[in-house]
């Protein structure tokens, strides 16, 4: 797959088969679009490209309300890699973006830019300025610009019962193996390694203290989590903490992960943690003994779950 930011630099000279999104999560139900997609492009000869916006929409016609994404721009880029498309198209969205009109969005970006002979949408697709443009509407340029519309089979979908809704919510739940499930793939966050209060290395659980670096990236719900990474090369596990640290009158949230076995030296480093299991609410204990105490339960809890490896 190769990633091109802004449409100008698509090769315009091959033929292509499109569909367009967030694809927020690259969950089960993007995954079975994408199928169809790059099945149909196999057969048809056509460049399979998948065109999304950066930023997200809401972040610029609606900066005050919060996102919450599942995957920043990067991490879907990755989670995009594995899915036989050929072309990401990262195109930059803004205001003067959004009020294309449908007229010119379809033919200045799918049909003279893109050079596309299907276009793949769901049945509740829209699209121009103010979104008020529709499937029966791109099924009409279809006819003027002689390219097929492939709509997306709604209840082939909807039988993964898959949503970046549901995901969200077990998420914040806690819930990460369903959320895991869900998303065919590791629930991760990604930031870099910052110099802590070392309360960590006080309890002989020296942590790293990651600093998430995308504002927008939503967070769990505060607790322990059993995590895996890669450091240098090297597949490790370790037991994370999100949370205030209560049990030392903190208040400001950090999240926190001790990697087990691991002794290297990781600050300044941007580290990512796919998480794979909850162990336990964040709780605050009457004396730090007993926190030492459920510490070395959770890193029993935490050793006991990691897979076995040949």
């Amino acid at each position: 797959m190769k990633t091109i930011h802004g449409i100008e630099n698509f090769p315009a000279d091959e033929a292509s088969i499109v569909t367009i999104g967030t694809f927020d999560g690259v969950h089960l139900g993007h995954q079975q679009i994408l199928k169809q997609l790059t099945d149909t492009s196999r057969k048809s000869k056509l460049k399979s490209v998948l065109l999304t916006f950066f930023p997200h929409p809401r972040m610029v016609l609606q900066p005050d309300i919060p996102m919450r994404l599942i995957q920043t721009i990067q991490e879907r880029e990755k989670a995009l890699q594995n899915t036989g498309l050929d072309y990401l198209v990262i195109q930059p969205f803004s205001i003067e973006f959004s009020r294309l009109s449908a007229d010119d969005y379809v033919k200045q970006i799918l049909v003279e830019q893109l050079n596309v002979r299907k276009v793949v949408v769901g049945y509740d697709h829209r699209f121009g300025r103010n979104r008020t443009a529709s499937l029966e509407d791109m099924c009409h340029y279809a006819d003027i610009y002689d390219f097929e519309v492939v709509e997306i089979d709604a209840k082939k979908i909807d039988s993964t019962a898959v949503s970046s809704t549901k995901i969200r919510n077990a998420i914040d739940h806690g819930n990460i193996e369903l959320a895991n499930t869900y998303l065919g793939q590791p629930f991760t966050l990604e930031g870099m390694v910052v110099h802590g209060d070392k309360r960590g290395r006080e309890l002989s659980y020296p942590t790293a203290n990651i600093d998430l670096q995308n504002q927008h990236k939503i967070v769990p719900k505060q607790g322990v989590y059993l995590v895996k990474s890669k450091l240098k090369g090297r597949v490790v596990y370790g037991m994370m903490n999100i949370g205030t640290k209560p049990t030392f009158d903190t208040t400001i949230p950090s999240i926190e992960v001790h990697f087990l076995d691991w002794n290297g030296d990781l600050y300044g480093q941007a580290v990512q943690v796919e998480l794979l299991k909850w162990v336990r609410e964040e709780r605050k204990f009457k004396t730090v003994e007993e926190l030492q105490t459920q510490i070395q339960k959770d890193e029993q809890n935490c050793r006991s779950s990691i897979p076995l490896r040949m």
